[in-house]
């Protein structure tokens, strides 16, 4: 008889995280179980449950994490980024493609579907991580910069253009064309549609 370890691990919820990214990366969604986390972590097949009720809950946790993540950095990008708007959107824009690429295997669980249920911790790190460049763009439509009528248009255009761009890029469709070349001439195409005629 094989002897099970009993629960005992210094930080386990965030060993199972990033264990769980891993596996998501390499097999996907389906790859992906609390038993086989269990393993890889050296515990108990019980131990995951203590810190996530199901595979549900250890999805939305990597999501909410992947937010969190993410805002860090777009906070930080942000908060030492200089110019105008344009420019600024710029550095938000390649330090999003950049996460992105980074993290590919967190953003299709980060934007679920509409439809499916979104935990409330899950839509609260949504929110907070796209508060600085949301304001960003509240910012620029107070001082004239982007057309006032434009507001949920804008947020929804751009975050296509991040995801579309973070595509590209991750499957090597912009070709030679270098990274911050490629963000900063389709940021700059958007702006010049935004600017207030």
């Amino acid at each position: 008889m094989t002897a099970v370890r009993p629960y005992h691990h210094g930080n386990l919820r965030s060993t199972l995280l990033r264990e769980a990214e891993n596996v998501l990366g390499e097999r996907g969604v389906e790859g992906l179980s609390l038993r086989e986390l269990a393993r890889a972590a050296g515990v108990s097949n019980s131990a995951p449950r203590r810190h996530f009720a199901d595979k549900t809950a250890l999805l939305d946790a990597l999501a909410e994490e992947g937010y969190e993540r993410l805002g860090r950095r777009l906070d930080a990008a942000l908060r030492t980024a200089e110019g105008d708007v344009t420019a600024r959107l710029v550095v938000f824009a390649r330090t999003y493609v950049e996460f992105g690429i980074e993290h590919r295997a967190l953003l299709p669980l980060m934007h679920r579907p509409k439809g499916e249920a979104r935990d409330d911790a899950l839509t609260a790190a949504n929110d907070r991580a796209f508060a600085a460049p949301l304001r960003l763009l509240h910012e620029a439509r107070g001082r004239g910069d982007i057309d006032p009528d434009t507001s949920g248009r804008v947020d929804m255009t751009l975050l296509a253009l991040l995801q579309g761009l973070t595509v590209l890029v991750a499957t090597g469709m912009n070709g030679d064309l270098p990274l911050d070349t490629l963000v900063t001439g389709c940021v700059e195409t958007l702006m010049s549609g935004l600017r207030p005629r």
